[in-house]
């Protein structure tokens, strides 16, 4: 009895796949972090890359590409070649905000094949402690107040905190200046500075400098108080309804052979049980995470859905 050919294509595909995953990887592999360093993305990409390389026995070599908001450096990893050397450290903005809100050269949910996910990110609204407001209540006053006077700082248009401004703006009825930057760095320099009223960021990003004065936490996105901040009110508490957080995993280009995706999946679960690294990610303001493809994927689509939604409801437009 002959064997169909295509039967036997098949069998050469997973014989194929299964040698490629056995060898793999023989050389460094490429982590593009679409952020600058220092930023949630990067310091989460930075930690699991630190345990994956004993784990797969070849150097991760973190690749910072930031700019419009992380849609640049996602469109590269986009656009890199499917042979499981080069990842991506996907993260809500560029992934399922900027592409609801602008158009980009990549879809999310075709062009990338999910990995784990490694965390979820809350963010905290903070103002530079010159401005008049102790609480959300106090600022939602002075902007309503003082219409165009004041300004809000983002880490890029279309960006997850530009998103979550846009939201808390709409929602609070007030009438603010944007000021997008290329990076989280930057534009929370400039809140501390005094330039800028406010902005809406990780809270890796500015916990220390809450805890140095520099900045004045008023709230939390979540709709629950933030594991690193207890302290600090949700901005729910006062706009009820409000609810946004970021979220970390890693991705590969489309066409990645599955058995490579498995198994990157498999040894970063590993490592996101791991006590020391959980420990690690609370420390930084992230709560930990870890799932297999399958489920990053529904938690893709769900978060695309979502975000869409609230673009629609907040009529939002890049400026």
């Amino acid at each position: 009895m002959k064997t169909p050919f295509r039967l036997l294509a098949a069998l050469a595909l997973v014989c194929s796949g299964t040698a490629f995953a056995q060898s793999y990887p023989s050389h460094p592999i490429k982590l593009l972090v679409p952020w600058p360093p220092g930023q949630a993305t990067d310091v989460a990409a930075r930690m699991v890359a630190e345990k994956l390389v004993p784990a797969l026995g070849q150097p991760l070599v973190v690749d910072n590409r930031p700019g419009a908001g992380g849609v640049l450096g996602s469109e590269a990893a986009a656009k890199s070649p499917a042979d499981g050397y080069t990842l991506l450290a996907g993260s809500s903005g560029p992934i399922s905000i900027s592409p609801n809100v602008q158009k980009v050269a990549y879809e999310p949910l075709k062009d990338f094949v999910p990995i784990s996910l490694l965390a979820i990110n809350p963010f905290m609204l903070v103002v530079n402690p010159s401005i008049p407001a102790s609480n959300v209540k106090e600022l939602i006053a002075l902007l309503k107040a003082n219409p165009g006077k004041y300004s809000f700082a983002s880490s890029g248009s279309g960006a997850t905190s530009h998103l979550m401004s846009v939201l808390f703006n709409s929602m609070a009825g007030v009438e603010v200046v944007h000021v997008p930057y290329k990076g989280s760095s930057q534009s929370i320099t400039d809140v501390v500075s005094g330039q800028i009223a406010y902005t809406i960021e990780t809270v890796p990003a500015v916990a220390g400098l809450v805890k140095a004065d520099k900045l004045r936490a008023l709230g939390a996105t979540s709709l629950t108080r933030a594991a690193a901040m207890p302290e600090v009110p949700t901005i729910a508490e006062t706009l009820p309804g409000y609810e946004m957080f970021g979220w970390i995993g890693l991705m590969a280009p489309a066409g990645t052979p599955g058995a490579v995706t498995e198994r990157l999946s498999a040894e970063t679960q590993k490592i996101m049980q791991d006590p020391e690294i959980r420990k690690r990610f609370l420390a930084a303001g992230m709560e930990p995470a870890g799932n297999t493809p399958a489920q990053f994927q529904d938690f893709l689509r769900k978060q695309n859905d979502r975000y869409g939604s609230i673009v629609k409801q907040a009529h939002v437009k890049l400026d």
